[in-house]
């Protein structure tokens, strides 16, 4: 896929200042904030020599600011949540701990480059102190049994270990090539392991009723089940003996976990040596192991602000910022009661 502006593509650079034409930017205080503290001011208006064009990924208003850029010939920027984002799904209310602010294109279209893309195949990733936090980054998280959501049930059980995970997504997510993959991929693994017991791990957002998936109570036959319940990620991914995924954040966290993921799409994750890639990819051909990744994906991509410092901070303090507000929602008398006492003051204001 083109972008529509590729101004500055290869320089990865970001204008100071960005023109946006959909009202979030104006409506969600968190994004302005962090995407202020990142050095950038937010503009209504037509883009001038020397400003960009910022959009939120490929969302359903992005068109306006390709088009903008395009006919300006200006740099596009794409924004996304950073891959540690929150308790809940933003759908549920939670404004995201840190934002991905791509020059370049967006992570999760492999059929073009992004920023991500660039530093996993180019960048130094050998700095030892760079892998040291990246390893004991993934130790914390494991510690701390957070990912990119943070609302399971730390006391629900997996299913009895020994299944075939197979990890779902929301319809019309923009990173799925072809709806009809889910169909094939479970197919796969049925073929694949043809005696083993196969769990459907359903969306949060899907769960949540806000988004449907792709696979349905018909889907459950036989030794497929559906698993909608908020299990611990990590717990899950414990018990699998094999992770079957489309492009999901989850087949990422699998990698963390230790798995190595069969991968039907192109997600950033695929192609550098540490998934069984269905559809290899042409332009990743460097092998890296999982520090590397973890380093470019988690330390050296994203831009964290915290929620209660409102300043922008390194992801070690963004984790433990989300275990701030993990342990405030638990002790607050519930998810309506914590949302107000706690966490809406801290995130309304810019």
């Amino acid at each position: 896929m083109v972008e529509p502006s590729n101004a500055m593509s290869t320089a990865g650079e970001v204008p100071r200042r960005l023109c946006f034409y959909s009202g979030g930017f104006l409506t969600q205080p968190r994004l302005r904030r962090i995407l202020q503290l990142a050095g950038h001011d937010l503009r209504l208006g037509l883009p001038g020599p020397g400003d960009g064009v910022v959009v939120w990924g490929r969302s359903p208003y992005a068109h306006r600011g390709e088009a903008f850029a395009r006919s300006r010939a200006v740099p596009l920027i794409r924004i996304e949540d950073a891959f540690l984002r929150s308790i809940r799904p933003g759908r549920m209310g939670d404004p995201p701990i840190g934002l991905l602010i791509d020059p370049v294109g967006v992570h999760f279209d492999g059929t073009a480059p992004s920023r991500l893309e660039q530093i996993l195949a180019s960048a130094s990733l050998d700095d030892s102190n760079l892998l040291v936090r990246a390893r004991d980054g993934i130790a914390r998280m494991r510690q701390l049994d957070l990912l990119k959501y943070n609302n399971h049930d730390p006391n629900l059980a997996p299913p009895p270990p020994g299944y075939v995970l197979i990890i779902d997504q929301t319809r019309g997510d923009a990173s799925i090539p072809d709806p009809g993959t889910f169909q094939r991929m479970l197919g796969a693994a049925l073929v694949d392991h043809p005696t083993a017991r196969i769990v459907i791990k359903t969306h949060p957002e899907t769960r949540s009723g806000h988004r449907p998936g792709h696979f349905t109570a018909a889907d459950a036959t036989g030794r497929v089940t559906l698993l909608g319940d908020p299990v611990s990620p990590w717990r899950l991914l414990e018990g699998a003996t094999a992770v079957y995924t489309v492009s999901s954040q989850l087949g990422f966290e699998a990698i963390l976990a230790g798995h190595r993921p069969v991968v039907f799409a192109q997600p950033f994750y695929a192609g550098w040596g540490l998934t069984h890639d269905r559809h290899p990819h042409a332009r990743r051909s460097r092998r890296l192991d999982l520090d590397a990744l973890v380093a470019a994906a988690l330390l050296l991509y994203p831009v964290y602000v915290g929620a209660t410092t409102r300043k922008p901070c390194p992801p070690e303090q963004a984790l433990q910022e989300l275990v701030a507000l993990r342990d405030a929602r638990a002790g607050a008398g519930g998810q309506v009661a914590w949302w107000r006492r706690m966490v809406r003051p801290l995130l309304s204001r810019p």
